[in-house]
């Protein structure tokens, strides 16, 4: 089964913070491929631009790569959109984006946000 991470969870293993991670997910990091959608590197970019992180989402994105094999997974940004439309829980552009990515590939998406876990059936945290 395809497991997503969502941006913090990108943020959080790019800067070593595995205390974050409970050790369910933790061995979820360990056990499995992991994958982001191209949305979590737009936000990368956008959190770098407005400095709330320190690097460019292509320096996290290839040494996520480097260190555990992250990979981008990608889909037509009409079909994601289209599927995307009907996650009417959120505002959040990202949030609706990404979740919506995981879905269309019945994946798992490990995040934290508790907004996602509740209108998403495979979010783990």
């Amino acid at each position: 089964m395809i497991h997503f991470l969502d941006t913090n969870a990108c943020i959080w293993l790019y800067q070593g913070e595995l205390e974050k991670f409970s050790e369910a997910i933790k061995s979820r990091l360990e056990d499995n491929d992991l994958f982001i959608s191209p949305l979590v590197k737009l936000e990368l970019q956008y959190l770098y631009e407005i400095e709330r992180i320190r690097e460019k989402a292509d320096k996290v994105i290839s040494q996520l790569y480097d260190q555990i094999g992250l990979q981008i997974h990608n889909i037509p940004l009409n079909v994601l959109i289209e599927h995307s439309l009907h996650e009417s829980w959120t505002r959040d552009p990202f949030d609706r984006l990404i979740t919506c990515h995981a879905r269309i590939e019945g994946g798992y998406l490990i995040t934290r946000d508790q907004n996602i876990r509740a209108n998403y059936n495979k979010a783990l945290w």
